[in-house]
């Protein structure tokens, strides 16, 4: 891993532990094992840090949901959205942290933000539900847009407070880790209240 990426990461988890405001360059540059001005180097300030930070997370989805939404059928892109949501929060709960904190404790930023990376995207997967729901797919009373928020709500949310869950979901030797179990039953919950019965029994 470059140092930018190692900057990124490590401002990640400071960000998502301590807040924005409660994490100093001075941390994040001693947490990486270089000095502050070469951070500096890399990111001119704290401000650019954060938003390259958010940025990058958002701009994930821009490179992969292209790919998830030509796959061959409904069910197939739902499948893999929901994998490769839940995956990317689920491999480092930071970003759901990051995420969830910085939406409560900066609304008006992350407005701007979700609009540019993800509201394209909701419109998008809406417009597909909603000719699903014409082919008879999708149930008739889910509204598409509202649903794939209410997914990625779930996702982030539940995410980020996973590790604090483990004491009531435990790990089970016969339903896997408690963020597998999690995982599983997320992507389960979404799949029943959005695909018909014939559908979702496929």
């Amino acid at each position: 891993m470059d140092v930018r990426a190692q900057i990124l990461t490590q401002a990640t988890r400071l960000f998502a532990d301590q807040g924005y405001d409660g994490t100093s360059v001075q941390e994040i540059a001693e947490a990486v094992g270089i000095r502050k001005p070469s951070l500096l180097y890399h990111f001119k300030s704290k401000d650019e840090l954060r938003e390259n930070v958010l940025a990058e997370m958002l701009a994930h989805w821009n490179a992969v949901l292209p790919g998830l939404l030509l796959k061959a059928s409904t069910e197939e892109r739902f499948d893999a959205t929901m994998e490769a949501l839940s995956e990317f929060f689920i491999e480092d709960p930071d970003r759901a942290r990051l995420f969830l904190r910085e939406t409560l404790d900066r609304p008006e930023q992350m407005r701007a933000m979700l609009a540019q990376f993800v509201q394209p995207w909701v419109e998008l997967l809406g417009d597909q539900l909603e000719r699903a729901k014409e082919q008879g797919l999708v149930q008739r009373d889910v509204d598409p847009q509202a649903y794939a928020v209410e997914v990625i709500t779930m996702a982030v949310a539940g995410t980020a407070v996973i590790d604090s869950l483990q004491v009531i979901l435990p790990d089970d030797p016969a339903r896997g880790s408690t963020r597998k179990r999690h995982t599983s039953e997320l992507i389960r919950i979404a799949r029943s209240s959005l695909y018909t019965k014939s559908e979702g029994e496929k």
